[in-house]
């Protein structure tokens, strides 16, 4: 954001030292990413700089080799799934939160978002007796409904910040012209919250897509997911093809973070517009 013209000098310098400070901040975060990626083309199995040469053997492995293919084919598996689910009972959850006359609604609110709390750990070591007791353990049930848990409190918190400024009087005008409440929802309701259902979904696939401790847990050799088998490549066998591995994963985030800006562009929009 820019100063205006009549700004002081203590003002400008301020916030060149602000500008300066959230440049060194981003290069930290990012610093990572530009090393990884250069390694992943790099066309001998070991981790130098300068690299000896370029190559696309990494990237051949990873969508050649079967544990690689059957590790993204888990993952999407189960992160569709799972995102299915959760954007689902999410914005179920928040269309009931939204109204005022809730009884206990900061309770449920309370509860509904505890995965995103209590540390991953204890969450995955809980499912793991709790699923064993109905048998769900090594299962693509169980990890589906684990995912689901874990990226549920995501969505409810997307749709609730977008219902916060929905009018209520649109629903009200829809029902009192004799619109069924499925039809109010669908006509009326789902095209204004739909930016936010659609960011709450985008965030629990990225949740689902990135979840190793409870793969860990839950899954077995067939469900391995992508993120478990990069995490057992590691402390088996270090090899460039993970570096191939992480790039796809940070193209594939980018991609996500640039819908999630498109999406709050339009919604900002359509604020504007009513």
């Amino acid at each position: 954001m820019a100063l205006p013209s009549y700004a002081s000098r203590g003002e400008r310098l301020t916030h060149a030292a602000y500008l300066g400070f959230c440049v060194l901040v981003f290069v930290f975060l990012v610093t990572p990413i530009l090393v990884i990626v250069p390694l992943s083309f790099s066309s001998e199995p070991w981790f130098t700089y300068p690299l000896p040469g370029l190559s696309l053997r990494w990237y051949e492995d990873f969508f050649g080799n079967e544990r690689w293919v059957v590790a993204i084919k888990n993952s999407a598996i189960v992160g569709f799934a799972s995102t299915l689910l959760a954007t689902t009972l999410g914005t179920l959850a928040a269309l009931g939160l939204s109204r005022g006359n809730l009884p206990y609604r900061g309770l449920i609110m309370s509860i509904l978002i505890s995965p995103m709390v209590v540390p991953v750990v204890i969450t995955a070591v809980a499912m793991y007796f709790a699923y064993a007791l109905v048998g769900l353990n090594n299962s693509y049930l169980g990890l589906i409904l684990a995912h689901t848990a874990l990226s549920t409190p995501f969505v409810v918190i997307t749709v609730t910040a977008t219902l916060t400024g929905f009018d209520r009087s649109l629903t009200r005008a829809a029902a009192s012209l004799g619109a069924a409440p499925w039809t109010v929802f669908r006509i009326v309701t789902l095209p204004i919250i739909a930016p936010g259902v659609v960011s709450g979904a985008l965030f629990a696939f990225v949740t689902s897509w990135d979840e190793v401790v409870v793969a860990l847990f839950l899954a077995s050799p067939e469900q391995r997911t992508l993120p478990r088998q990069m995490f057992s490549g590691i402390r088996e066998q270090i090899s460039p093809t993970i570096t191939a591995a992480a790039t796809f994963l940070i193209v594939f985030a980018a991609l996500l973070m640039t819908t999630l800006e498109l999406l709050r562009r339009r919604s900002e929009r359509l604020a504007r517009g009513r």
